[in-house]
């Protein structure tokens, strides 16, 4: 209950557990001692939504592939209006799956109805929706849900069509799909666990303590170029009363190492044969 109404941070982790109940394992009880640790060190925390735009909503949905001891995979969504989740899912999915774009498939046909039924709901209280983006971070399955049969092959005809309703969807203007970089696809957080920086800043966008249009500002994407000497701004939010910067995750993945050019020259090697022969001389 607590996972699904004020600590969406735990959903995943709880999620799991739950799936485990009946034959639990050394392991498991770690994590579950881990998680109440967790809690216990973030028990002030608190979950906020708003809305910068009613007539704008944002759906992200992900899916993990055979993640679960049974090979079946894991779907994570996540809804909202500019900030916090409104709703979210983590659960395991009902079906077992050949790949990760079925997995992706079947997880956006199981969340989808979640979001069309929050636009209806928005309607009749009187804003209507101008844009339902639903953000995808694997194309193939993109491919799938707008074309339908036609963009299946070999390996993925044998799907039932009820997990195409999606392009039925798209047809009528009710949703639009668009490509999400995995770095900022924020249903990850439901589907696996992270650590780190990309833990803390798709914590901070699900629990309300950045809102979207910021956390989309902080994407990888190109950026403009920055005069020497004059260091870009950092991101922050605030927590309590206290200011914490948020460092992009572009900063933070494996930083490439460059050689670094230097102008004395490289000492040669010497031989024993070139020692002796200065010698001789």
């Amino acid at each position: 209950y607590v996972s699904t109404r004020c600590r969406l941070d735990i959903q995943l982790t709880i999620g799991f557990l739950c799936t485990r109940v009946k034959r639990s394992t050394k392991q498991d009880w770690g994590k579950l001692k881990r998680l109440l640790q967790y809690l216990n060190h973030t028990i002030d925390d608190s979950l906020t939504i708003g809305a910068e735009n009613l007539t704008n909503m944002n759906t992200w949905i992900d899916a993990s592939y055979a993640v679960h001891a049974d090979m079946k995979s894991h779907t994570g969504g996540a809804i909202s209006l500019g900030r916090g989740a409104a709703m979210s899912k983590s659960s395991k999915q009902k079906l077992n799956v050949k790949s990760s774009t079925e997995a992706e498939v079947v997880g956006a046909s199981d969340y989808v109805p979640n979001s069309i039924w929050a636009g209806h709901f928005l309607k009749h209280q009187g804003y209507p929706l101008e844009k339902n983006i639903l953000h995808q971070d694997n194309q193939s399955a993109m491919k799938m849900e707008m074309n339908g049969r036609r963009s299946c092959g070999q390996k993925s005809r044998h799907i039932d069509i009820r997990y195409f309703f999606i392009k039925d969807q798209v047809d009528k203007g009710e949703i639009d799909i668009v490509h999400c970089p995995t770095e900022i696809m924020v249903a990850d957080f439901f589907t696996k666990p992270l650590q780190g920086a990309l833990f803390r800043k798709l914590r901070a966008v699900i629990m309300g303590e950045v809102d979207v249009a910021t956390f989309l500002a902080m994407s990888s994407g190109p950026k403009e170029r920055v005069e020497k000497g004059t260091p870009e701004a950092p991101v922050v939010f605030k927590k309590g009363t206290s200011e914490v910067p948020i460092v992009p995750y572009e900063q933070t993945k494996y930083r490439q190492t460059t050689k670094q050019t230097t102008t004395n020259k490289v000492k040669k090697r010497v031989s024993y044969a070139d020692m002796v022969m200065r010698r001789s001389e």
